[in-house]
């Protein structure tokens, strides 16, 4: 069944809950809003393969918004609410955005960003006036709801990379000239793989501009259940809300869970999260102890992926699975995986290399860059695919992550890989968020540093140094311990819980030391 088919059998439903305030919407309403939105891009001239840029916070009208482009044959572009008026821009312009709809709460950025519009850029605003935008809700108003024709082809969303290396990249993909109305490719894998259907409640405190969030919401929405969604993650806000709402399903990043766990006891055990069939949990790498410790508190339902924005393959790993191979992401169910080293040689089991997976055909490509497109493809197997993620394979096939290739530190010419440091200190009651990786050492090239966010309440200092240094010795190889440590008040996380650690090294490439002036 489609959202469509759903908002006719079940208009009254609740459709999408705003967790921090309770409002909704119901499958009626958001079908009727999206009509009338699609009704304003014919309107306004966009015609199909257009695409629609969203600056905008996850509210009730995202959705709507999504939608109404969708069923319009357009592309849809998310953009972060933390982005600058200049990453703003860049995206516009890069996607060659014909509408721009931006959220009222976020004015401040729009405004700059208006002016870096290209002429004749249809310029939006919900839920509130921004200067130099036409309010969406009274552009809408008259409107009929109804499509604009008879067979609604299906547009298709056009997601960046993080950026947490670099500039974003879009991967634009040729439309499938789907009906909107029918059964989609999105819609059977969450189904297939987490149970989600008509009594599905799913949560996600991450952001809808982000993949995973965009997905899953939409493949609930499409198979009738009901999704709650929060404007940021707070750790005793989502328990609450998983128990208000008897959340079925929810989608997390392992810091997520990480401050959930750090929570007094008396806080979680007095929460009742007994609803939950499955929490799905991925973008990001997710130490063993940590994922331990949720399964021994919520119960084997946790479900691991590993995947990227670029979609060159995907795994997936329940709880059973995880704990026959502990710290395995999983096997492939999408794409064949192979692990190689830089020249392309493919490596034995249990050797550590660049992540390649095998489809039938390059299944993605960067928009307006074939360059950076190229360098992704193996140069033998040109239906090989990498984007940066190093790790290994077990003899039975589950795939283990090491750290991205970027990030690897090489002293004294020994690869170090800064997770596996990561997922030691993070352990430590003290520390609420860590980032290592290699600073200048004229002697090594490289020597491995450590930047610490402390818990509240917990002051860094040569102290708390000198017990995160004795907990790396007792766990590992000396070389791979801290030869310093830093403390930062805010580690630079994306709001999906992505580190951007190349803001963080950079500072210290630039002083060239391991020490900031």
């Amino acid at each position: 069944m489609s959202f469509v088919a759903n908002a006719r059998k079940h208009p009254g439903k609740t459709a999408v809950i705003l967790g921090d305030t309770g409002d909704s919407i119901t499958y009626g309403e958001l079908n009727d809003r999206s009509l009338r939105f699609s009704q304003l891009l014919r309107v306004r001239g966009l015609s199909p393969g257009d695409t629609v840029a969203l600056f905008m916070d996850s509210g009730l009208r995202f959705h709507e918004i999504l939608f109404g482009a969708l069923r319009s044959n357009l592309y849809v572009v998310p953009i972060s609410k933390y982005a600058t008026a200049e990453e703003a821009a860049y995206l516009v312009q890069d996607c060659d955005a014909k509408c721009v709809v931006v959220s009222a709460r976020l004015r401040d950025i729009a405004e700059q960003l208006r002016a870096q519009c290209p002429a004749g850029t249809v310029l939006l605003s919900v839920e509130g006036p921004v200067d130099g935008y036409d309010g969406y809700e009274n552009a809408v108003a008259g409107l009929p709801a109804e499509p604009t024709a008879e067979v609604e082809i299906l547009g298709d969303w056009m997601l960046y990379s993080s950026g947490t290396t670099g500039r974003p990249l879009g991967i634009r993909r040729p439309l499938r000239h789907e009906p909107f109305d029918g059964p989609l490719q999105v819609d059977e894998s969450g189904a297939q793989l987490y149970g989600l259907d008509d009594q599905s409640v799913f949560y996600t405190p991450a952001p809808l501009y982000h993949s995973a969030p965009l997905c899953y919401t939409s493949a609930t929405l499409s198979l009738g259940g009901t999704v709650v969604i929060s404007a940021k993650f707070d750790a005793r806000r989502s328990l609450e809300l998983i128990e208000r709402y008897r959340v079925t399903t929810g989608q997390w990043v392992p810091s997520m869970f990480v401050r959930m766990l750090k929570l007094p006891r008396e806080v979680r055990d007095k929460l009742d999260v007994s609803s939950q069939r499955l929490a799905v949990h991925g973008a990001g790498p997710c130490s063993r102890d940590t994922k331990q410790a949720m399964i021994d508190w919520w119960g084997p339902i946790l479900v691991e992926y590993f995947g990227s924005t670029e979609f060159t393959g995907l795994t997936r790993c329940d709880s059973q699975e995880w704990l026959a191979h502990p710290g395995t992401v999983g096997r492939a169910i999408l794409g064949t995986p192979h692990v190689c080293d830089e020249s392309g040689r493919e490596l034995a089991v249990g050797e550590t290399g660049l992540i390649y997976f095998e489809r039938d055909e390059i299944p993605f490509a960067y928009h307006k860059n074939p360059g950076r497109t190229e360098e992704t493809i193996h140069p033998v197997h040109r239906t090989w695919t990498q984007v940066g993620d190093m790790g290994y394979l077990d003899t039975d096939g589950y795939i283990y992550l090491v750290d991205r290739a970027s990030f690897m530190i090489i002293s004294g010419g020994v690869n170090i890989y800064p997770r596996e440091i990561e997922d030691v200190l993070i352990g430590h009651p003290a520390v609420a968020d860590v980032a290592v990786f290699g600073v200048p050492n004229e002697e090594m090239g490289e020597e491995v540093k450590a930047v610490v966010q402390t818990a509240p309440g917990i002051a860094g200092g040569d102290s708390l140094s000198r017990e995160l240094m004795e907990l790396a010795r007792t766990r590992l190889a000396a070389y791979k311990c801290p030869r310093s440590i830093d403390y930062i008040d805010a580690m630079p996380r994306q709001d999906t819980g992505k580190l951007y650690k190349r803001i963080l090294r950079d500072a210290y490439l630039a002083a060239g030391s391991a020490r900031l002036p």
